[in-house]
């Protein structure tokens, strides 16, 4: 089953299994994450769902949309060459990916 380790500032990890089409955010609201408000629903306009993706994982994922990347000079906490929004990440039959919450959203 795919999954997604979320981590979150102060490093405590939790493990989450995930449905395959859902986006890491929503897999992350559904299952009561701290660190990803999500105040948009997922909709690209927010930025409250900034993640820092494990670093050796980053090549498994789609490229950034130019949107996104706009999106993330919006975050609360500084961008990272590492950050992503969670709710561009989309879950397949393949994922286990590792992300960071950042200390704050808002």
């Amino acid at each position: 089953m795919p999954t997604v380790h979320f981590t979150d500032s102060e490093g405590t990890t939790r493990d989450i299994d995930a449905n395959v089409g859902d986006s890491v955010m929503e897999t992350a609201v559904r299952n009561g994450v701290p660190g990803i408000v999500a105040e948009c629903g997922g909709s690209l306009s927010c930025a409250t769902c900034h993640v820092f993706v494990d670093e050796s994982e980053l090549d498994n994922l789609p490229e950034m949309s130019e949107m996104e990347d706009e999106m993330l000079w919006g975050t609360t906490e500084d961008r990272e060459d590492n950050s992503r929004l969670s709710c561009q990440l989309k879950v397949t039959e393949d994922t286990d990916l590792h992300v960071t919450t950042p200390e704050t959203q808002v």
